[in-house]
């Protein structure tokens, strides 16, 4: 299986401009009671700052924050609720050197990220939320993460016929990230995710990490996360807790079919296989 070449690439956030030349590794920071994976584990501000010092000494390169569940069927909250378990989290974040994502769809918590100094936004909904776009111009020096979903989460796993999902998947991609571009956000602080898990079935979240190439096709860096997904459990029979192996073998192939940010909860394991596939020669081919 050869490695999908992909040219020289630079993520440009609101502090940092982030090398994409090799595989990066952004930890996931999940401040909500209900996660599919590790719900209510760190609502406690001191646990999640300690578990964001823990993810960088396990080599984290970006930390990625959420307060609010994006599992199938989960239930929206308010964004004071949101705000109110993500602010004191990132605020310490942001002391730690490292850039820091918010993964909200919310435009009044995407405004309050940025205003605070956060590097980047990754939004599930590609900023198509009323007055999303008006928050993210109003920083424009912000790093932004576009994924494909349709519908949301109560409701997305209702919307998974597709005629050809690679095809649609990079359409709507490539249509969201013109449509920033346009707004005047320029093409070097865009990634996309094509939304593993999201208003697709296992077949075609399958079907996509084959032909990730394609995505990888629209010139912009692209961001997966495959960490503990439901179809890695219909792959292997295995529940949530025991996907660590599934979980970093699905990041490798990634990376193979040209994926630069893997978006995971297992840091520690996700970058000695990182370090293990380059020692053996594997690199992003520019």
């Amino acid at each position: 299986m050869s490695t999908v070449r992909v040219g020289l690439m630079h993520w440009k956030t609101q502090r940092f401009s982030i090398d994409l030349n090799q595989p990066r590794v952004m930890g996931i920071v999940n401040l909500t009671p209900d996660s599919f994976s590790d719900g209510g584990q760190l609502m406690q501000s001191r646990g999640a700052w300690r578990h964001c010092e823990r993810l960088l000494r396990e080599g984290a390169d970006i930390l990625d924050l959420g307060a609010e569940s994006s599992r199938p069927g989960a239930q929206r909250i308010s964004a004071e609720d949101e705000w109110s378990r993500l602010q004191p989290v990132l605020q310490a974040a942001l002391t730690m050197g490292v850039p820091v994502s918010v993964d909200t769809c919310k435009p009044e918590v995407m405004a309050r990220a940025l205003g605070v100094g956060a590097d980047a936004v990754n939004d599930i909904l590609a900023f198509q939320a009323h007055g999303a776009l008006d928050a993210l111009v109003a920083h424009p020096g912000a790093g932004v993460c576009l994924m494909h979903m349709r519908g949301h989460p109560g409701t997305m796993q209702q919307h998974t016929h597709y005629d050809d999902v690679v095809s649609e998947v990079r359409d709507f991609l490539a249509e969201r990230s013109a449509v920033l571009q346009g707004q005047g956000v320029a093409a070097d602080r865009l990634v996309l995710d094509p939304g593993v898990g999201f208003a697709k079935t296992p077949p075609q979240n399958l079907l996509i990490a084959r032909r990730l190439g394609v995505l990888a096709s629209l010139g912009l860096p692209l961001l997966v996360g495959w960490s503990r997904k439901s179809t890695l459990g219909w792959v292997t029979g295995r529940p949530v807790d025991q996907r660590l192996g599934a979980s970093v073998a699905a990041a490798l192939i990634a990376v193979q079919h040209g994926a630069r940010i893997l978006r995971v909860h297992d840091v520690a394991a996700t970058v000695d296989a990182l370090r293990v596939w380059a020692a053996a020669g594997q690199s992003l081919a520019h």
